[in-house]
């Protein structure tokens, strides 16, 4: 169903998600390793209906309001870490997670900040949560608001955490949104490098918080990222395989509305549980913010 064009991102998210707490998904191992493949297939897939000399453009247009972005999401996630009394890496992932690309980031620089497991897990469900959310409420706002498509994009990039929501939500608003939207996103996901290298920095100087067997994991980087400038590039300067790379990019599209549904079906009863009430305002209150304060200065034109 999720391969056919009768399914939207949002029902194929939510209809995981009701999969996962009625019956239950036995395969969830497999699932999980299944939504990282197919998700970076789906981004790379993107790339054959994008132009690459716009997507460079886009990506210099907006190094400063990401850097700034990121820098102020950090400053602002330190203070709310320590008003709501949470550990420091778990304060640390949610706030990394906010700023950069939601799991993807967590993932890199946990074992590098040598979080516990529950930390980690903690961190990424706040995340998801939050993801869900994001995808039945930008649209709605978007809308409401009479947000163009350039607008939503930008602000869906800016504001929402993992790429996939991202391309989620703008695909229910429009080419140009998710164009723009995925173009943003990914090269803000670029940051996880130099942000990693700082917090293990960070914690040669300064150790945080006690290591478990995350210490062994490996650093994990959206390396789909250079899947996806190839592909823009190849489409872009060899227009025989522009057709080609359309139909490429309707089939990825349709592959991102699977890993959405995977990604629902990968949520459990004890992944809810393991969400306390601290972290989770935490998270909420960052991503509010966050969300909040981009929107003002996109729609009044700060940001643009």
């Amino acid at each position: 169903m999720c391969l056919t064009p009768y399914l939207t991102t949002g029902l194929a998210l939510l209809l995981g998600v009701i999969v996962a707490l009625t019956v239950g998904n036995p395969f969830t191992e497999h699932t999980r390793k299944l939504t990282h493949k197919l998700l970076s297939i789906a981004v790379i897939g993107l790339g054959a209906g994008m132009n690459i000399l716009i997507v460079a453009k886009v990506g210099l247009q907006g190094i400063g309001y990401t850097v700034i972005g990121i820098a102020t999401t950090f400053v602002v996630g330190t203070m709310l870490g320590r008003a709501f009394r949470l550990g420091r890496n778990t304060s640390l992932l949610i706030t990394v997670g906010t700023a950069i690309c939601g799991g993807s980031a967590i993932a890199a620089v946990a074992p590098v900040l040598r979080a516990k497991s529950h930390e980690t897990s903690v961190s990424l469900a706040v995340v998801f949560l939050l993801n869900a959310c994001a995808l039945f409420m930008f649209p709605l706002i978007g809308h409401q608001l009479n947000l163009s498509e350039h607008q939503f994009g930008l602000w869906s990039a800016l504001a929402i955490h993992d790429t996939s929501s991202v391309v989620g939500a703008t695909m229910q608003y429009g080419r140009e949104a998710l164009e723009l939207g995925t173009t943003v996103k990914l090269a803000r996901a670029l940051w996880i490098v130099p942000v990693t290298l700082a917090v293990g920095a960070l914690v040669k100087t300064a150790p945080l918080e006690g290591s478990d067997n995350n210490e062994a994991q490996k650093r994990k980087y959206p390396w789909f990222i250079l899947g996806f400038l190839l592909m823009a590039a190849l489409v872009t300067w060899v227009p025989a395989l522009a057709n080609v790379g359309h139909y490429i990019e309707m089939l990825a599209k349709r592959i991102l509305v699977l890993t959405l549904f995977l990604i629902g079906a990968n949520l459990t009863r004890e992944t809810l549980r393991t969400v306390g009430v601290a972290p989770f305002v935490d998270g909420v209150t960052l991503w509010f913010i966050v969300g909040a304060s981009t929107l003002f200065a996109i729609y009044n034109g700060f940001i643009h």
